[in-house]
């Protein structure tokens, strides 16, 4: 008879094994990953054995393209997965790092140190390569880990869990530092919101039901990330080439993405010349347009936008396209409908860019650039471990800084208080 996954015995061990990998050195993080970069290249065959019977049961399931695309694991995306990971090994270390040490007038100085934040807990959705880049930058930033897959990616996950504690094992490491939770029932989940007596933060990934679902429900601090509806606004100053193959590259290049563009705003001044170039461009890779009344004459096919279009995180290729009569109507439009992921503007004019940096406060703003460069890798985190749209601890994609604190230090010589 199997025995029941106990979540309150597996935090408690996960919790104390935190204790072990918050102390472990530099040298001695950057070694363990090391070889599980390595164990992972070396596992292969049996990984991709094991993310074939989820592809396989996913069809069966009815999962989307999309969804099955994240859950999709080759040959390359394993280099991939452990090249993200001796990435992670070339950062600096947070953990120990003294910042604004000052002396006070009685003598002692004051300065903040970083620390672990301790146990983090991951509730995600397909992903596979989330279980072993977690881990990854859970362990360089001195916490332990509980990973919480979903059932469609349960193979996968389980595979590189085995890969990651035959290391941790032979380094003589406690492996309880990475948990991977077997059992996908909802259940399980309910009881994991509940230990907060042992888990300091939660980050769920995924859908925005998940999220929501989570964040309704946990008893722990949770780093929310609702959906990703990121705007391009083309700009009457706009070059027309730039323009186009931002829209292209943001919304065709990985639409199952999060930092995929959903809505583009075009000035009305441009729009008769950049509109046609867009239609072309967007039938050639297939997207299907949601236009406004302004809009919908240049594309051949497009259906009557709605606001319920306009708030829309379609994951796929697919888009909606509304004309705007000025600068304010987009920043309006923006700010109305934002998810606080990613907003771009692609202008000529360099007060009108400045100006939209200040004006939009999403996690991350651009200006003449893709959205797809809204990652944590692209932006000089090296692997990320979500993307934050709540404005507490962590914004925007989160490395390893936004898996630490601070805690206040002191150093004195015999000063006592008058």
């Amino acid at each position: 008879m199997t025995t029941p996954f106990d979540i309150a015995d597996n935090a408690r061990l996960v919790s104390i094994a935190a204790r072990q990998v918050a102390q472990l050195p530099t040298p001695a993080k950057d070694e363990l990953l090391l070889k599980m970069a390595d164990a992972i290249e070396a596992d292969e065959k049996l990984i991709l054995a094991e993310n074939n019977k989820d592809i396989e049961a996913g069809r069966e399931r009815g999962l989307t393209e999309a969804m099955l695309d994240r859950l999709l694991l080759t040959s390359e995306r394993i280099k991939d997965i452990a090249n993200a990971i001796r990435d992670i090994i070339a950062l600096t270390d947070p953990v120990g790092h003294v910042a604004d040490l000052s002396l006070r007038p009685n003598g002692i100085q004051v300065g903040k140190m970083r620390i672990p934040l301790g146990v983090i807990a991951m509730i995600y959705e397909a992903r596979p390569n989330v279980t072993a880049e977690a881990a990854a930058l859970c362990i360089k930033s001195g916490n332990a880990v509980i990973l919480r897959g979903g059932s469609e990616a349960i193979h996968s996950n389980l595979a590189l869990a085995r890969c990651l504690h035959r290391v941790l094992v032979d380094c003589q490491i406690d492996r309880n530092i990475i948990s991977v939770i077997p059992d996908t029932s909802r259940a399980v989940i309910e009881q994991l919101l509940k230990q907060r007596e042992t888990i300091d933060l939660v980050i769920p990934r995924g859908g925005e039901g998940l999220i929501r679902y989570v964040t309704e429900n946990s008893q722990i601090p949770v780093i929310q990330h609702f959906k990703g509806v990121c705007h391009l606004y083309i700009d009457k100053f706009a070059d027309i080439s730039k323009a186009t193959n931002i829209l292209i590259n943001g919304k065709a290049q990985k639409p199952s993405a999060c930092n995929a563009f959903e809505t583009m705003l075009v000035h009305k001044d441009i729009a008769d010349t950049f509109l046609p170039i867009a239609a072309k461009a967007l039938a050639d890779k297939k997207v299907k347009v949601h236009a406004c009344k302004q809009s919908k004459a240049y594309f051949s096919h497009a259906t009557l936008a709605t606001d319920e279009d306009y708030h829309a995180e379609y994951l796929a290729y697919e888009i909606a396209i509304k004309v705007v009569s000025s600068y304010d109507e987009a920043i309006e439009h923006i700010n109305q409908f934002t998810s606080d992921h990613t907003e771009v503007i692609v202008s000529q004019d360099v007060s009108r860019c400045q100006a939209f940096i200040r004006q939009i406060n999403s996690s991350v703003v651009m200006s003449n650039a893709s959205s797809r460069f809204s990652d944590g890798g692209q932006l000089g985190l090296g692997s990320e471990i979500g993307i934050s749209t709540s404005k507490l601890h962590a914004y925007g994609p989160m490395g390893l800084n936004a898996l630490t604190t601070e805690k206040y230090i002191v150093i004195g010589d015999g000063q006592i208080r008058e």
